[in-house]
């Protein structure tokens, strides 16, 4: 059994907003064209908290993508108000009014936005990535992330850091566009 600690951090908004950018960048990268089979994405749910049974059909993965590519617009929002606008789009598409659920006790007190507790894994997704990238905006007034600006990469990002804006997915990304910068200058 998960302690209350564990409970309440796997709901926390950087949890989410992490679950976030996993299954987008799950279910849109580029190269090679995504597609995740219903366990290996119940797998990558299972590593960022969510609770068994997951049972995903290939609807279900569909209905997981559309959101993802919904959500990838805020990702990809130049400034905030950006991101604010594209949130407000989406956040209006919501089918759901804010409530607190414990899912019947199973798990800490936390805001859903979907119908309830059996909703359409999309709408779920959809739902809850939005209200917590919502929070983070609002938390720090920029962008809740972005979308990596190496040539070799479009992953997403959540900026978790109060710092400078970052630009790149990883600290791999950075370090491979830092070496090609610098070997563009030696040649």
């Amino acid at each position: 059994m998960h302690s209350n600690d564990e409970r309440a951090t796997r709901h926390s908004v950087q949890a989410v907003a992490r679950r976030t950018v996993a299954l987008v960048n799950a279910l849109t990268a580029d190269d090679p064209p995504p597609d995740p089979s219903p366990s290996a994405l119940a797998e990558l749910l299972r590593e960022h908290g969510e609770s068994d049974p997951i049972e995903l059909t290939a609807t279900d993965v569909a209905d997981l993508r559309a959101a993802a590519l919904l959500l990838r617009a805020v990702f990809a929002a130049e400034d905030v108000d950006a991101a604010a606008d594209a949130l407000n789009r989406l956040l209006r598409r919501g089918r759901g009014r804010l409530r607190l659920t414990s899912h019947d006790g199973r798990s800490p007190w936390h805001p859903h936005l979907d119908r309830d507790d059996d909703a359409p894994w999309g709408e779920w997704f959809l739902a809850s990535s939005c209200l917590a990238l919502t929070m983070v905006l609002w938390d720090r007034q920029r962008p809740p992330g972005g979308v990596c600006t190496s040539a070799t990469c479009r992953h997403v990002f959540v900026d978790e850091g109060g710092g400078p804006t970052r630009r790149y997915c990883s600290r791999r990304c950075a370090t491979r566009e830092r070496v090609a910068a610098h070997r563009r200058a030696r040649a």
